[in-house]
């Protein structure tokens, strides 16, 4: 069968102990042999009553049977630490490429589909590399050895032996074809499937709320009908090649058999000879059995191959071309200069020319209407988006000169939708900076207003949150994510309705924390609340894609029909007091 491309990729990761692996299978393979020959040799000794050589014959056998045991406890441990190597490189080089397509690759994709190719198409990958390779390996050598050691027994059984073992190696192939397409169907099913059980998963309140569990198990008992169904269509494929490859082989036999059976019957061959011939054709095909066997226990790796390949090879959105690493002794300015993004399928710009500049070590407030292009700002700053035209500077540089790493790096960020891991709050506050201490930690989440709430927890900053941190109120959320950022002492620190899930009441204390904290820092801020955006150094006012005006709280009340059409609908609450 030929090996996938990204399945080659993958063994390259781990050549030593996969050839290491391989040789022990050689081994083990070469301790088959020498026991055949031992047999015959004793069997040929019993039908001529020589019964003396019996005890070294039988002696050796039971040291190759021990021997075989011992290689074959340090083969599958091999395999073992080969597939482990493989498993770990493939993965990490997998979450690396995601992490370089941004998130801008995960909005398209879904997260359950993303997950099944990282676990269970990695799993599988590892069963394929670290099994059936060198399972491949010794079978495409171990037979052509010992048809030559059978023609020198006897060559006619050549011309039973040799048309088996090509038919049984070369048969399935004609399959080939077919068998990559049911086991892309089965992938792409298979992929889905676990997309739709982890989006059900996350989504159960909604879905209860909604009275939609009925309707979605019910599109998961589809889902599941449809897995199955291409599962069978695959294994129909896969059995049929079993199947010749099983009748080559038992046919093969038999066909030695009787070729020995008429070499003794006519006196071509001795008794040693006929018991040679007997049980080195039944080796010649042992080799074949196990590629079968674990054929199916790597077909998994073979059929997520694609969906492999297609991470590894997804373009970003964002072409990670730059070579500086940003080093600010001061906070830069940030500047949009005639920036224009228009998203993929959209015949309407998202952004419009828009120029502005953020003043370096001030907090730059950025208010608009629902889809004026406040989010698609951010991207452009983040490099998540590349502007068609225009360019974002930092201290008058692109921002395409810098690494997107570098430049993530230097860019604190706290959304709207905050996410927090499965870990102590301590351990996800310190995702910002491994190295902060607890006085650090302390005044950090003093400073975002949520110290109170954590010390009240059971066990204070040592306290396990729950998946996305689902035993915390939203507005604990965000303020934990603020602290975390705060951690981050980034020179950049943007708050994309950082505090929406805040009450007013607090939020207004929180900020007025925050911008003594952030003081120099250049601060972006996107909100629509009087507590995060009155109170800012410059407010940017966006609509349609434009920018409508610029300046302060008083003058843009005066100044702006659309910063007044906001204050009036209550869209900033508060802004008129």
């Amino acid at each position: 069968m030929l090996i996938h491309p990204e399945l080659r990729a993958a063994a390259r990761t781990a050549p030593r102990p996969l050839l290491a692996a391989t040789a022990l299978l050689g081994a083990l393979a070469l301790t088959h042999v020498a026991q055949a020959v031992l047999l015959a040799f004793a069997l040929a000794a019993v039908a001529r009553g020589a019964t003396a050589h019996l005890p070294p014959l039988l002696g050796g056998v039971l040291a190759l049977v021990l021997l075989r045991a011992a290689l074959t406890w340090w083969q599958r441990r091999t395999a073992a630490r080969a597939g482990a190597r493989v498993r770990v490189r493939l993965r990490d080089a997998l979450l690396a490429r995601l992490g370089a397509l941004g998130p801008a690759y995960l909005t398209g994709a879904r997260a359950g589909a993303v997950r099944t190719t990282l676990v269970d198409g990695v799993e599988g990958v590892d069963a394929y590399i670290s099994r059936y390779l060198p399972q491949l390996l010794v079978t495409c050598l171990t037979p052509p050895l010992l048809l030559a050691a059978v023609a020198a027994v006897q060559p006619a059984a050549l011309l039973g032996l040799v048309p088996a073992l090509a038919l049984a190696l070369l048969g399935p192939r004609a399959w080939d074809r077919l068998l990559a397409r049911r086991g892309a169907e089965h992938w792409d099913t298979y992929e889905a499937l676990g997309a739709d059980y982890l989006e059900a998963l996350q989504g159960m309140p909604a879905l209860r709320a909604a009275g939609a569990v009925g309707r979605t198990r019910a599109r998961l008992e589809r889902r599941s009908a449809a897995l199955h169904r291409a599962t069978v269509a695959k294994l129909r494929v896969s059995l049929a090649d079993t199947a010749l490859t099983d009748l080559a082989v038992q046919g093969g036999t038999v066909a030695a058999a009787l070729l020995a059976c008429w070499s003794a019957a006519t006196g071509a061959t001795a008794a040693t000879g006929t018991y040679l011939l007997l049980l080195l054709a039944s080796e010649c095909f042992r080799p074949v059995r196990d590629l079968a066997r674990e054929w199916h226990a790597g077909y998994l790796g073979a059929s997520a191959a694609d969906g492999l390949a297609a991470l590894r090879t997804a373009r970003p959105a964002v072409t990670d071309t730059g070579t500086a690493h940003p080093r600010w002794p001061r906070p830069p300015e940030v500047t949009f200069d005639r920036v224009r993004l228009t998203y993929p399928g959209s015949s309407h710009p998202a952004l419009d020319g828009v120029s502005f500049t953020a003043p370096a070590g001030r907090t730059t407030a950025i208010v608009g209407p629902s889809g004026a292009g406040k989010s698609s700002l951010l991207a452009l700053l983040l490099r998540q988006r590349e502007p068609q035209g225009g360019r974002v500077l930092l201290d008058g540089h692109d921002v395409a000169e810098y690494t997107v790493d570098a430049l993530r790096r230097g860019i604190a960020v706290v959304s709207q939708d905050t996410y927090l891991f499965h870990a102590t709050v301590a351990d996800n506050l310190r995702l910002a900076d491994p190295g902060a201490d607890a006085a650090a930690l302390e005044h950090a989440a003093r400073t975002a207003g949520v110290h109170d709430e954590i010390a009240a927890l059971p066990e204070g900053y040592a306290t396990v949150l729950g998946e996305r941190g689902a035993t915390l109120s939203g507005g604990q959320r965000q303020r934990l994510a603020l602290a975390r950022a705060l951690l981050a002492d980034a020179p950049v620190l943007v708050l994309d309705e950082a505090t929406s899930a805040v009450d007013e009441h607090r939020e207004a204390r929180v900020t007025r924390a925050l911008l003594k904290a952030v003081r120099g820092r250049t601060c972006l801020v996107v909100a629509h609340r009087l507590a995060a955006v009155r109170h800012a150094d410059h407010i940017v006012v966006l609509d349609g894609g434009r920018v409508e005006a610029a300046g302060d709280h008083r003058g843009l009340l005066a100044d702006s029909a659309v910063y007044a059409r906001l204050v009036t609908a209550g869209q900033v609450r508060g802004l008129a007091a």
